[in-house]
This record gives C-alpha cells, structure tokens and sequence, in this order.
C-alpha cells in the first residue's frame, strides 16, 4: 500500500491566475524617501563605525571607506554628505542612506539643511498616512509639500514614486529568490532601475564572487515561508568561491547589460540529440564537473520563447546545452519543448508500444469525415483551453451553405481555426475539439487519469503537462542505472508527467518528494499514486517554503535524491500570451530562479553530507 504524506505548511498565497503584483505602495516618510527596499531591518542595531577620529578630535570619513562606496557607483559628494549625516548609525543605516540620496539625485544640494530630514527614521504608520493626507490637501490648494525639498514638483514626485515603486518589485522578486535586501537593492544601484532581473542576478553573483563578503552559494539565502528577508551568510575570507555556469570563473562571463541574451537558435527539425530508430547527427556533449550526476537533474519548458531566455536558462544550469525535441516525432501532436539535462545520451529507448502518429492512426473514425482540401496529419501544440460551441456552429453552417469543395476563402477560414483550436471532423460538416481523454491519451498518460474534476480543469492540466513518451525516451538511460528505486524531487509537478513516465519504463519510485501549486494537480497525482505504487509520496504546495534546511532534512530523512526533475510554468513564456509575455522576468515563470536555487542546494547539500 503506498505511503502519502503531506507536507503543506498552509502558506499557500501565491495565485496562479492573478493579474496582481502583490506589491504595498511605496510611501513617504519624514525624510522624503520612505520605501520598502530602502528600510533597513533595524536601523538602530549596532555595527561598525562609518567614522574615524580625525586631528583634532572630530569623526570624519575614512579614505579607504569613502573609496569602498564610490567603487560601488556612488559621487564622493553624496558619500561624504552620508558619512557625515549618518554618524555612528552603522554600515546598513549608511547603505540606506546612500541609496536615498542617489534616488534624489540632483534635487539633493549638499548645503540645503535637507540632510537632517533625511536620515533614516522609525515613522509610524499613522505618520505616514498624515504625510501622505496632508501632500494631498496641499497639493489641492495649490500648495507644495513641506516634507520634500521645495524644488521638486507634483510630476517629479509622482516620477520618484513610480521609480521607487518599480524599484521595490525589483527587489522583491529577488529576495523572494533568496538573495539578502541590501544586495539586491546594491545591484540595482549598479546596473538600473531598468535592468532585467537576470542581469541582477548576474550582477550579484559577480559582487559576491569578486569578495564583497557574501558567500557565493545560493543555497545559503533563504527567504522564510511569510516572505520574510533573511541577511545573507558571511563567509569565511579563506573560504573557497563557487564557480558556475559550466565551471566558468564569474569574472570571464562576459557583460552584465543582457547584451550577451542573443536568441538561441532552434534546430530545424526539431529532433533533439537523436530519436528512436533515425540517424542523426552525432552530439559531442561535454559536461562540466559540477554537472555531472547524480544527482541527474532535467529541466523543460517552451521552445518557442522569448529572446535571451534558453540563454539565460542555459547559463544558471551549468551552461549545458538545450535539447530542443518536437513530440510530433514522438506522438500524433506537436509539442516544441526544449530540455536542459546531464542525462547521459547513450542507449536511450523508447517506450512500448509506440504511439500513433497520425491523427488517422490514433483516431481512425475520423477518417470517414476528413475533408480532402484539410492537409492536416498530426494536430498542433495541445492547448490549456478549447474552441466554443459558437464558432463550431459556424463553421458547420458556413460549409453547409457552400459548395463542395467549399471555395478557397471558406476552406482558409476553416483551416485556420481548426489548427488553431485543433479540431476533428466528426460528421459531415462537423468539428469538435478533442475530449480530454483524447488529449490524455495523445500526451501519454493512462486512460482516465484525469476524470473526476471538471472539464475546464481537465483541459488546462492536459495543456500544462509532459509529452510521457518524448520525457521517458530520455529517462529511459536510467533505468539499468536504478534497479533498486529511485529518490526523486519532482518540482512543479503538475499532474505527474514525469512520475508516469518513470512509471512506465519500470523505474520503482521509493520516494517522490512533489512540490506543485494547484490542489487539483496534486488531487489527480495522488489519486493516480494510490492505485499505482507502493513507495512514499510528500506533497509540498509551494517551491518558495523549500529551502535549504527543509531540502537537508529530506535528504538526511531519505538518503539524498537521486533525479531533480520539473519544469518550470510557461505562462510569461508562451507566445499564445499576447499581453504578459515578459520572459523570465514574469510572475509566474521567475519562478525558474527557485528551479535553479533548489538545484543548487540539492547538490551542495548531498556533496557536504
């Protein structure tokens, strides 16, 4: 009987369909520049000193500490200017207040008495919520704010809140990452306001592996499960950096503008490294030491993305090269995923029987009622939703009302959307969408193994899942090397695309250790886990509650992984997004970094342990 755990801490407040940011509204304070990304933890900590004693008795900045800071991009001007004003308030107190000043930029006058209001202060959220009531009566009566330099007007402050804002998302996103606060507003001083989040990433690394003082791991920034941030670990001076990316040394990577984001190009046919029973080329594949499993790791998503982003994925995976696969080669339906993998290549073998690969072969009743002018033999990319019944009738009536052949223009019109929407001729002048099982069954997966929830929940796991066939031709290279089971960390495991291909090619699965969002992919994966296996199932609701503690705590329970496995979610990736496609820098598909973060700290973990 199988063993099923569940691991959820009940933090589950990330929602996959929201348009949202999630972000609180950057609000001024007494001093004029009152942001999250700004406050320090405790301003009133103690820390070092930012001052010497001078001759005659008086603190005064040190050379080397005002050279420190302007190495990090700041004017000597604003540096001894925040020296002066910070006094003994410690190093994270006078970053805060570099940062302030350098947001105000020319507005700030050395002499203008606007230093004292713009030392970091404890302000109350009553406070704020005066500052801001009264700006707006002011600025009703035509008036300007008292709490901000006079020489700013209304469009420059609503300009600085839209920077700040922006600047706040931008920090966020990457303590949610796992990176401390001050370093991830320090990048963003350095590189922009407008940079990518993996350009910031880039830049921190480099901080880090240039001896800025924090370890170069990944694993070692954790964020809590609230969304807390934690401050990085300092390291010891003698300890040795982690290289990354494909055993590069930081400092020889190239710029850190997204210059070097050039597309990657797709292969054409879209074969992968080789396919069952085809010649193909021969890979020369060498992976980097750190690579090199166990533990085995995979990683997929869109083929299709946008520019700079399997170059970016690529890079934080060790440098391997993509496997770009088509699953029309694979299945009767077209699936253009790229794989990043240390798989080994060698003696892959596809699972038995071999799939249909025609709509005919898979679908042989259709055959009666395909039109001669539809070319079509294998369907398009299976999508998350469905035609309506309205366009359906439409077409109906509009081929019924045309000759036979139907003239040029109506048979365009029904083409286009029945690859659109991949619809089958049913009847004569009749289309439908697949069903469900049709798409279970085109996908790889067991008849039924979605049925019991509702038909729109159906067809969006469908869409979001593995092609079973395309991913177990490639797991198939472990089998021989697992006889007694596996240990897996499956990551955004959706309805278990990877876990039914294990399943299939006879790899026993001791331990699968899931972490997926949806409650509806969780319900199906352990429905089907019940009827299907004996080993021990621990569901986890959300990547961001797996750090690295929590990871060490599995491996020292189990006896480490043997597969990372998952792919991160699409939806700022996929071209079918016409209105949030953004790359990695997307709500939902940033959450690749977390991919890489977990991976990171797998492998840390089990080579200390």
């Amino acid at each position: 009987m199988a063993h099923w755990v569940s691991d959820s801490d009940g933090s589950d407040n990330f929602e996959w369909d929201s348009d949202g940011n999630g972000e609180e509204p950057a609000n001024f304070n007494a001093a004029g520049a009152g942001s999250s990304a700004l406050r320090s933890t405790n301003t009133d900590a103690p820390g070092p000193s930012t001052r010497v004693a001078n001759g005659n008795g008086k603190a005064g900045p040190s050379a080397s500490l005002v050279q420190k800071y302007m190495d990090m991009g700041f004017t000597e001007e604003i540096v001894r200017k925040a020296m002066k004003d910070n006094g003994d308030n410690g190093a994270d107190s006078l970053v805060e207040l570099l940062l302030t000043y350098q947001e105000l930029g020319n507005d700030l006058k050395v002499d203008n008495g606007f230093a004292s209001g713009c030392a970091p202060q404890t302000v109350d959220d009553s406070d704020d919520d005066d500052i801001l009531e009264n700006w707006d009566d002011e600025d009703a009566d035509g008036g300007r704010s008292t709490r901000v330099a006079n020489s700013i007007d209304d469009s420059e402050d609503e300009d600085f809140l839209n920077e700040m804002s922006q600047k706040d998302k931008k920090v966020d996103s990457l303590v949610k990452m796992g990176f401390p606060e001050d370093e991830a507003a320090l990048a963003i001083t350095r590189c922009g306001q407008d940079a990518s989040i993996s350009v910031l990433v880039d830049s921190i690394y480099a901080s880090q592996t240039a001896g800025d003082g924090y370890c170069g791991n990944l694993s070692d920034y954790e964020g809590n499960s609230n969304g807390g941030r934690n401050k990085g670990r300092f390291m010891d001076g003698n300890k040795k950096k982690r290289k990354r990316y494909g055993g590069q040394a930081q400092g020889n990577r190239g710029p850190l503008d997204g210059s070097c984001e050039e597309p990657m190009p797709l292969p054409n046919p879209m074969v992968g490294f080789n396919l069952p029973d085809h010649w193909t080329r021969p890979v020369d594949r060498s992976l980097p030491t750190q690579a090199i499993g166990p533990p085995y790791f995979y990683y997929e998503n869109v083929a299709l993305a946008p520019k700079g982003v399997w170059t970016t994925i690529s890079r934080f995976l060790y440098d391997i090269q993509p496997e770009f696969v088509d699953s029309k080669y694979f299945c009767a339906a077209a699936r253009k995923r790229g794989y990043i993998h240390n798989l080994p290549l060698e003696r892959r073998s596809p699972l038995l029987p071999l799939p249909p690969k025609t709509i005919f072969e898979a679908f042989p009743r259709t055959k009666r009622w395909w039109p001669s002018w539809d070319p079509r033999r294998q369907f398009n990319c299976l999508q998350t939703c469905t035609s309506s019944a309205k366009l359906l009738e439409r077409i109906r009536v509009t081929l019924a009302n045309s000759s036979d052949p139907p003239p040029p223009l109506v048979q365009k019109f029904v083409l286009e959307e029945c690859r659109k929407w991949n619809l089958a001729w049913v009847g004569l002048n009749k289309v439908a969408p697949l069903e469900p099982d049709e798409m279970e069954f085109l996908l790889g997966f067991p008849k039924d193994h979605t049925r019991g929830i509702s038909r729109t929940e159906r067809y969006r796991s469908l869409g979001n899942s593995f092609q079973v066939d395309t991913v177990a031709y490639h797991l198939s290279v472990l089998k021989d090397r697992y006889p007694q089971g596996m240990n897996v960390l499956s990551l955004f495991t959706g309805i278990g695309g990877a876990e039914v291909a294990l399943h299939r090619l006879g790899i026993r699965m001791n331990t699968v250790v899931s972490v997926e969002k949806s409650e509806v992919n969780r319900t199906i994966l352990k429905s089907w886990w019940d009827q299907t296996q004996t080993g021990t199932l621990i569901e986890i609701n959300d990547v961001q509650t797996l750090t690295a503690d929590r990871i060490e705590a599995y491996i020292r329970r189990i006896g480490g992984f043997d597969l990372v496995i998952g792919g991160s979610p699409c939806n700022n990736l996929a071209g079918s997004n016409r209105h949030h496609r953004d790359g990695l820098e997307g709500e939902h598909s940033s959450l690749f970094y977390h991919y890489f973060r977990i991976l990171d700290s797998v492998k840390s973990i089990m080579e200390r342990l």
